[in-house]
C-alpha cells in the first residue's frame, strides 16, 4: 500500500509538471498566435502535452480504481476472519475439559512413578560416571598398547635396515680387501703370529690372541690360497 501511493504521489507530480509545462506552451502559442508567427513544432508540442497529460490522468485513475478494489476486497475478508475470529472465541470460551477427572489420576500417578525414577536415576548416573571411567581406562592403556606396538615395529624395521646396510658395507670390504691386499695379508698375519709366539713364549695355540690369529690364518688361506698358488 505506501508503495501504491508513493508511485501515485509521483505520477501526480509529474502530471502537474506536463501541465506546467503544456500551460506555458500554450501561453507562448497564444503569444505567437497574437502575433501570427507560431510555429508548426509549437502546435505539435502542445498536442503531444496534451495527450501525455490525458493518458496519465487516465492511468492514475485507472490504478485509484484497482487499489480501491483490492481495499474493498481485503475489507471484506478482514471482516469475514473477525466473525470466525470471534465464534473460534466464543467456543473456546464455553469449552470445558471432559476428562478431567482421568487427567487428575493420570497426574497423581506420573507423580508416583517420578518419585520411584528419581533413586532410579541417581544410580544410573553413578554407574554411568563409573563404567566412563573404566571404559576411559582401558581406552587409555589400548591406545598405548597400540602405540609400543607401532614402535617395536619401528624399532624391528629400522634394525633390521642397519643390520642389513652393515653387512653390505662389510661384504663390500671384504670383497675390497681380498682384492687389494691378497697374499700380503696373510704373510703380515703369519710374522704377527710368529713373533707373538716368540714374545709370549707361549704354544702356537694357547691364549684367545692365538686361537683368533691360527683362525684368521685358516680362513684367508683356505680363502685366498688357491689365487696365491695359481
Amino acid at each position: 500500500m505506501t508503495t501504491q501511493t508513493t508511485s501515485q504521489a509521483q505520477t501526480q507530480r509529474q502530471s502537474s509538471e506536463q501541465l506546467q509545462t503544456l500551460m506555458q506552451a500554450g501561453q507562448i502559442s497564444g503569444s505567437l498566435s497574437f502575433n501570427g508567427l507560431m510555429s508548426k513544432e509549437d502546435e505539435e508540442m502542445s498536442r503531444s502535452a496534451l495527450s501525455t497529460f490525458k493518458a496519465k490522468e487516465e492511468e492514475i485513475e485507472k490504478k485509484k480504481l484497482e487499489v480501491k478494489e483490492r481495499v474493498q476486497a481485503q475489507l471484506g475478508r478482514i471482516e469475514e476472519e473477525t466473525r470466525r475470529l470471534a465464534t473460534i472465541r466464543e467456543e473456546l470460551e464455553a469449552l470445558t475439559d471432559p476428562m478431567k477427572k482421568e487427567v487428575s489420576v493420570v497426574r497423581k500417578k506420573i507423580d508416583s512413578v517420578n518419585k520411584e525414577l528419581k533413586p532410579l536415576g541417581q544410580t544410573c548416573q553413578k554407574k554411568e560416571r563409573e563404567y566412563k571411567e573404566a571404559l576411559d581406562a582401558f581406552n587409555e592403556k589400548n591406545k598405548e598398547k597400540v602405540q609400543l606396538i607401532t614402535r617395536l615395529m619401528e624399532l624391528v624395521s629400522e634394525s633390521e635396515k642397519m643390520r642389513m646396510k652393515k653387512l653390505e658395507e662389510l661384504s663390500k670390504s671384504y670383497q675390497i680387501a681380498s682384492k687389494v691386499l691378497g697374499a700380503d695379508l696373510l704373510v703380515i698375519l703369519i710374522r704377527c703370529w710368529f713373533t707373538w709366539m716368540v714374545d709370549s713364549e707361549a704354544k702356537p695355540f694357547n691364549g684367545s690372541v692365538g686361537c683368533v690369529l691360527h683362525q684368521i690364518i685358516a680362513f684367508l688361506a683356505l680363502v685366498i690360497g688357491p689365487s696365491f698358488c695359481a
